[in-house]
């Protein structure tokens, strides 16, 4: 969900044979600025399946990455780990680090205390980027549960995070060489099946937290996006006529707008039994499709300028907007409903802005303060900086914030 694109360029038909990421394929960040507008309209309640757009952020993740790790092992023999990893953290950690830092100043500020005490509980896990494991054992429901958690939306990112870890150890050992692109194509192909059937053995409609939120269980989504990314899905891809290919696209696009917009939540019926496997699925096809012919009409609408730029701040925008939804009073000047979520998704754009601006570019494309010395003790003083303040917050005594009920029956 957070990756700048790095595969071949929008203008020009890939070969067959080609290996993504050297150049910038702009439908693609037009498919990450449609995730996260279906997740700000889901989270401020008005697009009930709008949840569904976590997966295509999954599935684009596991694409660019995948092919990332094969253009690298194709032209230097070798994946360079430690160079890959120094890169992810570069790219996603300064960010968060500022969110959870502001939020937890925020929440002591302006919050409610159960708020502020589950956020302190929960910022160690966060930081782990463990914080799915953390709601999973403690059975925090993410559809019924949420709104309780500052970082409930983190989930995702860690989810990422483990996949970032594990991955490219697997693509490092068995992408070498002669056919590596192909044995990679079918660990990804069965480890999708594999996770598919893990979630379906595990599917509880009374506590879908387990099903949800498990690395495990959502690898698919990442999975399948990193089997499109490899060669023998390409020269599939490549072989469909243009118009076709660009039809396909539009099909896909609205097929998956769609299932956003009549998805009912957690209950929708098959969701954990296939649903969200065929969600991610069509969503790697597009994927696929969009890489090999970007040039056609419907690569072209995604490409243009309001999705792409949406799309450039999607990994600002979902750090931001879930503490500024829930620390935003509910009714703003004496206003309400649509007015407070657009005032809210106002705000949380306010905040990717500034957030890629003074944060991400600069560290990303490595300004003077962010590289050699200056950037180690910049980290430094980060992390200082964040564990300080988790540590001076004053903890909440329990109850604080609730109602005396012998109060209210006393006469």
């Amino acid at each position: 969900m957070s990756l700048a694109p790095a595969v071949p360029s929008a203008h020009r038909r890939p070969r067959p044979g080609r290996t993504p990421g050297r150049a910038h394929i702009a439908p693609l960040d037009g498919l990450r600025g449609l995730a996260v507008a279906a997740v700000l309209l889901f989270h401020a309640g008005y697009l009930g399946g709008g949840f569904l757009g976590v997966d295509l952020f999954f599935v684009l993740s596991g694409f660019l990455i995948t092919g990332l790790l094969l253009g690298e092992a194709q032209k230097r023999g070798r994946i360079q780990l430690g160079a890959f990893w120094a890169r992810r953290a570069r790219r996603l950690l300064p960010a968060l680090a500022v969110m959870g830092t502001a939020a937890l100043l925020l929440a002591w500020a302006a919050g409610p205390p159960s708020l502020l005490g589950f956020a302190l509980d929960d910022a160690p896990w966060a930081a782990a980027q463990a914080v799915n494991w953390h709601y999973i054992a403690e059975q925090v429901g993410y559809f019924n549960a949420s709104d309780t958690r500052l970082f409930s939306h983190l989930w995702s990112i860690a989810v990422e995070w483990q996949f970032y870890l594990v991955w490219p150890l697997v693509v490092a050992v068995v992408g070498r060489g002669r056919g590596g692109a192909q044995r990679v194509a079918v660990l990804a192909g069965a480890g999708a099946l594999a996770s598919l059937a893990l979630m379906i053995q595990l599917n509880d409609v009374v506590d879908t937290t387990r099903a949800y939120e498990g690395t495990d269980t959502r690898a698919f989504a990442l999975l399948l996006g990193a089997l499109a990314a490899t060669a023998p899905v390409r020269r599939l891809a490549a072989r469909v006529p243009g118009p076709v290919a660009d039809g396909a696209c539009a099909l896909l696009v609205c097929g998956l707008v769609a299932s956003w917009v009549l998805t009912g939540g957690q209950n929708a019926p098959g969701l954990f039994q296939g649903g969200l496997f065929a969600h991610s699925l069509a969503a790697a096809v597009l994927i696929a499709l969009l890489a090999a012919a970007p040039g056609g009409y419907a690569g072209r609408a995604l490409g243009s300028a309001v999705p792409r730029r949406l799309g450039e701040l999607s990994y600002s925008l979902y750090l931001w907007h879930w503490p500024i939804y829930l620390l935003l009073p509910q009714e703003v000047f004496g206003i309400g409903g649509w007015a407070r979520a657009a005032l809210a998704i106002g705000l949380s754009l306010v905040a990717a802005v500034l957030s890629k601006l003074l944060v991400e570019d600069p560290v990303r494309f490595r300004a003077r303060w962010a590289t050699g010395r200056r950037g180690l003790v910049a980290l430094l003083a980060a992390v200082v900086v964040a564990v300080g303040v988790w540590t001076v917050i004053p903890r909440p005594q329990p109850g604080a914030g609730t109602v005396d009920v012998n109060q209210l029956m006393s006469p």
